[in-house]
């Protein structure tokens, strides 16, 4: 397990990678987290219900095992129902997850699933998908340390970054520095972003330059990231 300061201890002078184990080989999770971890800061898991978003990812008994794998920080992203929302917290936090993200548009029961997290002892964070005004933020940025923004349609693999994504971040930029939150808040970039040769450059380097601070990456099999793309400006 990571240290509890890890969030606090992660590097400030690049961009921080968080690789997802969505793109991982299936049948061989341990040799592709062995592959990556030497590069990644954070492993990104995503967790969909088949209803919020079209897929079908990830159960807790699965995080609990790959948890034995690694030390590097795990960051359970729950695209859920809200009535399922609680429920997969809990089981989420104790599989092994040190950062909880949930979806803005899970609407009243938000603020509760943020508490509920925080009570376990866990890291914080709020999602926004790509037609979700950036404004809609402002209420939650007291209570987590990860915004992320999806670049993309929500859970559907093989994407390109959307023009609207980078906008979108210097709007939430400019919110989190408003409620003078930008040292306690990391502003994330999740979607579209691969290390090869099809979306690579315009996956990696645009949202470099629109503040981001880290980048949920999906390589493909047998890629990294590259040493431009794990530095931050």
């Amino acid at each position: 397990m990571p240290s509890q300061t890890w969030l606090d201890t992660l590097p400030r002078n690049r961009l921080i990678a968080e690789y997802s184990l969505w793109s991982a080989d299936l049948a061989r999770f341990e040799d592709d987290i062995r592959r990556t971890e030497p590069y990644a800061d954070i492993y990104h898991i995503d967790v969909a219900d088949g209803h919020f978003a079209p897929s079908l990812l990830f159960f807790p008994d699965l995080v609990a095992r790959l948890r034995k794998l690694t030390d590097r920080p795990f960051h359970v992203h729950l695209m859920v129902a809200d009535d399922a929302l609680l429920s997969q917290i809990d089981q989420f936090a104790e599989a092994g997850a040190d950062l909880i993200s949930v979806h803005g548009e899970n609407g009243t029961v938000v603020q509760r699933a943020l508490e509920r997290i925080q009570a376990l002892g866990r890291q914080a964070g709020i999602v926004l998908r790509i037609e979700t005004p950036v404004a809609t933020l402002a209420r939650w940025l007291g209570a987590v340390r990860f915004v992320t923004l999806l670049g993309t349609a929500i859970g559907v693999k093989g994407q390109s970054l959307s023009d609207e994504a980078c906008p979108r971040l210097v709007e939430a930029g400019r919110l989190i520095a408003e409620a003078g939150r930008s040292t306690a808040i990391t502003l994330a970039a999740d979607g579209g972003i691969r290390a090869d040769g099809r979306a690579g450059v315009a996956g990696l380097r645009r949202p470099r330059s629109r503040r981001a601070d880290r980048l949920a990456a999906r390589p493909a099999r047998g890629c990294r990231l590259t040493d431009g793309c794990r530095d931050r400006h």
